[in-house]
């Protein structure tokens, strides 16, 4: 996955704020929350205050007001940050109990708090943050004035690397930004002295500057396989800095910029900076027309191009040797459309509308330079459109962009505007207009046709996120900083929902959890079933909540399920004896708000436990109970802080339905209560052993190939979990078994088995102990979690927890486990560190000659080769590199560090023993062995579970046409048509009307010579009674021939009976070996629209008769193609149908 970010701003006009008098207004704020009592109209007020500060703060006029003052900024900055900390204290004290409020206004005050947080962080750590980067970009040299225009360009500037800092978490392999400036500084004489300099490189590396017209580009780029989240900004950020040829651009008064950047997790591509994005569209030869000056165009993808290879082969890209990657292609694109005369935007379009695959993609052009360009096609990217204070911010992720705005467009890949043409319209198109920056109105939508689509105001979403959600501190990755935040998570989830009466604690559960119209149906004992439901995680914290209401036995019936299962094998035509539980971190989990759906309408009460004010599924319920603020934001997508606190929400939902069902001890429940507020001080104890839990990970997690999980009683929801973690994070196929029962199944293979064994007690724990010696025997290596490791003897190793209560100390083996998947990841990554070190170097000496690579390779390689060799040797690879990857590595290491005969590498690998051979299949060899063995760390760097691009699918889609339907069913095989084929089939789909019959041919020989025959396999429709030349000749000659050497689908017409047909060839490796002609009707017209789509995918068609018209007249008229029947623009000659655009 990579990150795209822009940002296209106008000139502001609002004054700049009275910084001062903003000072003065928050310490008045602080000091009524430092006095703060318990009342919520008070807090809301404070709230309602310290956002509206933040608001005057916000925009270029903010950080006029900021820069101009160095003292009010830092006491302001020292303000908020002292309001968060009172802020903090008023959370403390409510979560002690020595702040009290009135149940009913317990959410009123914890949305209130979360708002003046958010805001008292938004000023100290964005606002502030935000115009002393500012002031640091432009004054690089030590200038102290920023003109107006400079500081709008470097404020732009800041935003896009904050946001690749953001988006980093996507993929850090390297990071661009470019910032394309109309009106600049730079006079003619500058120009011509640049274009001799040292930044006119022809590879677009960083520092590069190019001209085109009035614009000028400057570009910075930063690439390293190895490093740490932060560093590729902090490079980009130097080069800015530090260029006196940017300021010098941006002095002008009239100088405008728009910024495109990325951050890229490599794909296609090896890891370097000509491969980093943004890249442009300047070609080592220009492929036509090379008297006009190539058009200069920059853009940036997320996501892979399926059809890079045909594209490559069609239209003969020129590329730098050193660029490979497929981005490449769509700068050139753009600017190839531009050279042949259309429009910047259409240009744009016709160029992504050639790709295949699921892709994002941004673009700004030295013809448009007051635009931005984006486009976004399929399901498996996404791009957003802030609208912020006077400009746009555009960002692959919310948190890109959240830091000036809340406000967002989501850009929908997988629209269709017109269903009849669904392949020719699928996607949405955005253009930017700097002059209304910020406005709905500045927001220009089509689909991929070209169609406009209007955009509605109610289309603009809200983000449920802030700055101070997403900032992950000093933790080095947010799974661990979610895992430290778990303790304070949980007592958030308790804050004012345990009060003490006559010296027992009690559940104080307000009517927004349980509607008195529910407690009556559990009272009365119409509801008689309870059952709780959730998917991943969430569904196992429902076992959790399940296991509490058995324990305080209720005559309810009680279960616990995933979503799926109750929705597809549980549901009854009435269910209005149930009431259902429904878990989910997001409240957005497509099965679980489904499931919901399902049971509300036969009846069923529902209950969620939910973290997302808002969210679809606090909608669908009766009673809602809000897990820690109601806003707790996690970032990695392995939950850990949310599954304690679904857990801790269950337990008191659980004893609350209980007590409303009538049958509920007292006793019992002080002692779960006391339990559960005994839990977050325990679970910070674990955390302090993080470091033994690492080196016991460190010690095995890389050098066993086979891992279980085992548990039983409540110790069995913790196994559940910890293996969803270790799967997640590990990419293991990982088993989980009740413990007594791991002994009847596979110890064979000698696993590592995590046994889940807090709080166990008696013969229970006596009759575990036996399990894990018996793991023992059989050579597996049983890790124990325990809090009484003196018991387990036979363990491998003990992870050693707390004790709170055994029916809650599954929680804290949870947490245990948690560290252990986080560690045992980490591990299994820093084993792939002497690969990367090989791969660096041989990157870094690409940049010399060829004869000179080996040479280069072979004297740098030693130290990290022998480390992996000998780890090799000690068996430290052996749980996790495959033994293809170890073998074959250590075998191009040999040749490559000197010690093998090249003479002898032919016999052993079966390529002829020369240099680059070795170095060619020695990085082959080491990026394999690297993604085997980063996966899991990625799985924690990334958000998203598997770290690859987008799955498009998109020849599956194309199946679906009805022409290519026709073609397959008439015995035509799939393998046999082309990528290309099945596009132009579909691209022909709207102007067929039907498909009438059929005729197969075999073709055998070469079809680019004369000697290839032609033979009749099958017929069917009208053609079954049509006598074929081939049945009497068997040469392959005429269209046949034609549509068999060039392998392109054609349209052709009868020149005496008038057939209208499409011939389409099949084809295998690489050659035409057989031809199926589809007899077919055309529709008589077609909209102009429909007919452009048409003929834009039929070999070139539409460029072709628009270039022959423009040739003589001004313009081409698209509304024509209305007039003109679809078989005739599909066959006649171009320069035939030219004439009647001329008449």
């Amino acid at each position: 996955m990579c990150g795209i970010v822009g940002v296209v701003r106008r000139r502001s006009t609002r004054s700049s704020p009275d910084l001062r008098a903003l000072v003065n207004t928050l310490e008045a704020v602080s000091g009524r929350a430092q006095s703060w009592a318990g009342d919520a109209e008070v807090l809301v007020d404070i709230a309602t205050a310290i956002v509206d500060l933040d608001a005057q703060l916000r925009g270029i006029p903010g950080i006029r007001a900021l820069i101009g003052d160095d003292q009010s900024r830092a006491e302001l900055s020292f303000t908020a940050q002292r309001l968060s900390s009172d802020l903090d204290g008023i959370e403390r004290s409510l979560d002690a109990g020595t702040l009290v409020v009135a149940s009913s206004d317990l959410e009123v005050v914890n949305s209130a708090l979360v708002q003046a947080k958010d805001g008292a962080w938004a000023i100290h750590a964005d606002r502030v943050r935000t115009a002393e980067a500012v002031a640091g970009l432009a004054r690089g040299a030590g200038k102290d004035e920023i003109g107006e225009a400079a500081l709008e360009a470097y404020a732009s500037i800041q935003i896009a690397l904050a946001g690749i800092d953001r988006l980093e978490v996507r993929g850090r392999d390297s990071a661009g930004l470019h910032v394309l400036i109309r009106n600049s500084g730079l006079s003619d004489k500058d120009r011509v002295d640049i274009e001799k300099g040292d930044r006119s490189d022809i590879r677009f590396g960083t520092r590069t500057i190019r001209f085109s017209g009035d614009a000028v580009g400057f570009v910075y780029k930063f690439a390293a396989e190895i490093g740490d989240l932060g560093d590729n900004t902090c490079r980009l950020r130097h080069d800015i800095e530090n260029d006196a040829i940017l300021r010098q651009a941006l002095s002008s008064d009239s100088a405008e910029a728009i910024i495109l950047g990325h951050t890229r997790w490599a794909s296609v591509g090896i890891i370097s900076e000509f491969n980093t994005h943004p890249l442009d569209s300047l070609e080592i030869t220009q492929p036509s027309e090379k008297e006009k000056p190539a058009p200069y165009v920059v853009a940036a993808l997320n996501g892979d191009v399926d059809n890079f290879i045909e594209l490559s082969s069609e239209k003969n890209f020129a590329f730098s040797p050193e660029i490979t990657t497929d981005a490449k292609a769509i700068p050139v694109l753009v600017a190839r459309n531009e050279i042949k005369g259309d429009d910047p935007q259409e240009s744009f379009r016709a160029a992504v509308n050639t790709l295949e695959g699921s892709v994002a993609i941004g673009a700004a052009l030295a013809t448009a330079p007051e635009q931005l360009f984006l486009a976004l096609r399929g399901s498996g990217q996404a791009l957003y459109v802030g609208l912020a204070e006077d400009a746009f911010i555009i960002a692959s992720e919310p948190y890109g962009i959240v830091e000036e705005t809340s406000d967002y467009l989501r850009l929908d890949g997988e629209s269709v505007s017109d269903s009849s043409r669904a392949n020719a319209t699928r996607g949405q198109i955005v253009v930017l207009d700097a002059d209304q920056a910020g406005e709905i109105s500045g927001i220009n939508r089509y689909s991929y046709d070209g169609s406009e689509l209007l955009l509605e105001p109610q289309e603009i979403e809200r983000a449920e996120i802030t700055t101070r959600d997403i900032n992950r501190g000093a933790a080095p990755h947010f799974l661990l900083k979610e895992i430290t935040e778990s303790p304070a998570s949980l007592r958030k989830t308790l804050r004012g929902r345990i009060v003490e009466n006559a010296g027992l604690l009690e559940v104080a559960l307000g009517d927004d959890a349980i509607p008195e119209k529910v407690r009556k149906r559990l009272a009365s004992g119409s509801i008689r079933k309870v059952v709780v439901i959730g998917q991943g995680t969430a569904a196992v914290a429902g076992q959790a909540v399940a296991a509490t209401l058995l324990d305080a036995n209720t005559e309810l019936v009680v279960s616990s399920t995933l979503a799926t299962e109750l929705s597809g094998f549980s549901v009854r035509d009435d269910m209005s004896d149930t009431l259902v539980v429904a878990i989910s971190q997001s409240g957005t989990t497509t099965d679980t708000n489904r499931t919901v759906d399902v049971v509300r309408d036969r009846g069923a009460a529902v209950i969620s436990i939910v973290n997302r004010r808002k969210s679809d599924l606090v909608e669908k319920s009766d009673g809602v109970l809000y897990t820690s603020d109601g806003r707790d934001v996690e970032m990695s997508v392995a939950s850990t802080k949310a599954f304690y606190a679904q857990v801790a929400a269950g337990v008191l939902l659980a004893l609350a339905i209980a007590d409303s069902a009538g049958r509920l001890d007292p006793t019992r429940v002080n002692q779960w209560l006391t339990g559960l507020r005994a839990l977050p001080l325990a679970m910070e104890k674990v955390l302090e052993s993080r470091a033994a839990i690492a080196t016991v990970a460190q010690r095995h997690a890389p050098r066993l190939r086979y891992w279980a999980v085992v548990g039983n009683g409540v110790n069995k929801t913790a196994a559940n979990e910890i293996r969803i973690k270790l799967s997640e994070l590990c990419y293991k196929a990982i088993a989980v078994d009740v413990t007594e029962d791991k002994k009847h199944i596979d110890l064979s293979s000698e696993p590592l088995i995590v046994v889940c064994a807090a709080g166990l007690g008696g013969s229970i724990a006596d009759d575990v102990s036996k399990e894990v010696a018996i793991y023992r025997a059989h050579r597996a290596a049983p890790i124990v979690i325990t809090d009484t490791p003196e018991r387990y003897s036979a363990a491998l190793e003990t992870l050693v927890v707390p004790s709170v209560m055994p029916e809650l100390d599954f929680v804290l083996a949870a947490v245990a486990g948690h560290l252990f998947s986080y560690e045992a990841a980490l591990a299994i990554d820093y084993s792939a560190f002497p690969l990367r070190q090989i791969r660096s170097v041989i990157e870094a000496a690409t940049a010399f000659a060829p004869e000179s690579l080996l040479a280069r390779v072979t004297a740098e390689i030693d130290v990290p080769a022998t480390q992996f060799l000998d780890g090799l040797r000690a068996g430290n690879y052996d749980g996790t590199l495959t033994a293809s990857s170890a073998t074959l590595i250590a075998s191009l290491l040999r040749y490559a560090m000197g010690s093998a005969s090249l003479d002898d590498y032919e016999l052993e690998h079966g390529a002829l023993g020369v240099p680059s051979a070795v170095v060619v299949d020695l990085t082959a060899a080491l990026t394999t062995a690297i993604e085997e063995l980063t996966r899991p760390v990625d799985a924690i760097k990334h958000q998203a579970k598997t770290v690859t691009v987008g799955i498009s699918r998109s020849d599956e889609t194309l199946l679906r046409a009805e022409i290519v339907r026709q073609v397959i069913a008439a015995g035509t095989p799939r393998d046999s048509l082309t990528y290309r084929s099945l596009r132009t089939l579909v691209d022909l789909d709207p102007a067929v009307v039907s498909v009438v019959g059929y005729t197969r041919y075999r073709v055998e020989g070469d079809a680019a010579t004369d000697n290839a025959k032609i033979f009749v396999v099958d017929k069917g429709g009208v053609a079954a009674d049509l006598v074929s030349r081939a049945e009497s000749d068997s040469r392959l000659r005429g269209t046949k021939h034609r549509v068999a050497e060039q392998r392109e689908v054609t349209v052709v017409r009868g020149r005496t009976d008038g057939r209208t047909l499409i011939v389409i060839p099949e084809v295998k490796h690489g050659q035409c070996v057989g031809l199926t002609l589809l007899h077919v009707e055309f529709a008589p017209s077609l909209s102009s629209e429909s007919m452009r789509a048409v003929l834009q995918g039929y070999q070139g068609r539409y460029g072709a008769l628009r270039d022959a018209v423009t040739e003589t007249e001004d313009s081409f008229d698209d509304t024509l193609l209305s007039q003109v029947a679809p078989i005739e623009l599909l066959t006649d000659p171009v320069l035939v149908l030219a004439d009647r655009w001329r008449a």
